[in-house]
């Protein structure tokens, strides 16, 4: 039955999941059309909101871009690379591969979700490598470790209400992270997460005449030897003394941020650090060189379709469309019942602004209210939107860009699967929020 039932959905998403940038332009649509119906928004100022709003994630976009291309360019280093086929040999067949990558998946997105989603996928390729096994399941299982990153160390929401003067401490003051990431309730979700996620992944496993499998061979990245380097500048690509003196002032910063100053994770010195310890480990600028032209390939559409995202997100926020959707769902809510509205209305939310920070700015002033007036627990609420926010990431190809640019499939490929564990888990998690 659940081999039927997962085949119903993989034929499903293929048959009726376009691509993510038609996606997001329907997306689009359905936004502008809601804020003129439902906020009485006119057409023209719903278009100069999008427009206006259109390149609000560009220093976003690049990070992004950085985060696939430099954990791509790290992963290729030998070290790395040896190490992750090291840990490939744990999967000696086809029900331990879906296993393996997804707790590797899962460890690394709690870390920190840039680091997970690059090296989730970078893993399941190389386990496609060594095990036949369906690669449209394995990839999946690699971006299902990504719902539980806003319930782990990088967390945009928690991290926000825990740090001093943050844009609502007037209203619930700072909550620490003993309360949202370390309290009870929201470790019983993770540890849920880590035993149901990679257990749903091994079931879903097609029959062997319904794998679809790859090539080995098509795994391997190509390399580029450059200029000769009898030449003084292919001498200058192959040389190891530039590579050192720029790999050394990177390490002393890194050293500087992690160890003197203590400083926490963010993207951009996740970036940082995947890019120097590659020019490091790859040794020469050539070497580094052939691992960027491989990198570079998959971020196209990262490239084109985050904009677009960036335009639904000011057409919800603007027009009022994102806090009504909210005020709905917590409207007929009650004390024990609001976490979990909450985390619905949150779902619903992200699935036209997919960005944990943004979303938060929208919803928190509807369900810090509602949770006074109702004397709701703040911190749980407050991961219902988070966890909301991770939930419905299984539904919305956004998220999935790099993870499908470095495994060279389409969004349709894997979303049938991330369809079952999008029902599963939303109802761990609205166990989790309602009743531990």
């Amino acid at each position: 039955m659940f081999h039927a039932l997962t085949r119903f959905s993989v034929r499903l998403v293929e048959r009726w999941l376009p691509d993510p940038y038609l996606f997001v332009i329907l997306l689009t649509l359905v936004a502008g059309f809601a804020a003129m119906g439902v906020e009485r928004r006119g057409p023209m100022e719903v278009v100069n909101m999008w427009g206006d709003g259109f390149w609000g994630l560009l220093p976003f976009t690049m990070q992004m871009v950085l985060v696939l291309v430099t954990g791509y360019m790290l992963a290729l280093t030998p070290l790395v690379h040896k190490l992750l086929a090291r840990i490939a040999k744990l999967a000696r067949s086809p029900g331990s591969a879906i296993i393996v990558v997804t707790l590797v998946a899962l460890i690394a997105n709690w870390i920190n979700w840039g680091f997970g989603l690059v090296v989730g996928a970078i893993f399941a390729k190389e386990v496609a490598r060594s095990v036949r096994v369906d690669y449209r399941l394995l990839i999946a299982s690699a971006y299902s470790g990504f719902i539980v990153w806003h319930g782990g160390l990088a967390g945009s929401i928690p991290l926000t209400v825990a740090t001093e003067g943050h844009f609502t401490a007037d209203k619930i003051g700072v909550i620490p992270t003993s309360q949202t990431i370390f309290s009870a309730f929201n470790i019983a979700i993770v540890l849920g997460m880590f035993v149901v996620v990679p257990l749903m992944n091994r079931l879903m496993m097609p029959r062997e005449d319904e794998s679809v499998f790859v090539d080995p061979a098509l795994l391997a990245e190509t390399r580029d030897d450059g200029v000769s380097a009898d030449t003084p500048a292919g001498r200058l690509e192959r040389s190891r003394v530039l590579t050192g003196l720029i790999g050394i002032a990177g390490l002393a910063y890194m050293f500087h941020y992690y160890v003197i100053k203590q400083g926490g994770i963010n993207l951009n010195i996740v970036n940082f650090s995947f890019l120097f310890l590659a020019i490091v480990l790859h040794g020469t600028p050539r070497r580094l060189l052939d691992s960027l032209e491989e990198a570079i390939r998959g971020t196209g559409g990262i490239v084109l379709q985050f904009p677009f995202y960036a335009g639904i997100m000011a057409i919800m926020l603007n027009s009022g469309l994102a806090a009504t959707l909210s005020e709905w769902f917590v409207s007929f809510a009650t004390a024990e019942s609001l976490p979990f509205w909450t985390f619905m209305s949150a779902g619903l939310v992200n699935i036209f602004v997919p960005s944990g920070g943004g979303q938060w700015a929208v919803q928190a002033p509807v369900v810090i209210e509602a949770a006074q007036a109702l004397g709701a627990d703040m911190a749980r609420t407050a991961m219902a939107v988070a966890w909301g926010d991770s939930w419905t990431n299984m539904l919305q190809p956004f998220w999935a860009l790099p993870v499908l640019a470095i495994a060279n499939l389409k969004a349709k490929d894997i979303m049938g699967f991330c369809l079952i564990q999008l029902f599963v888990m939303g109802i761990v998690i609205s166990i989790g929020l309602s009743f531990v």
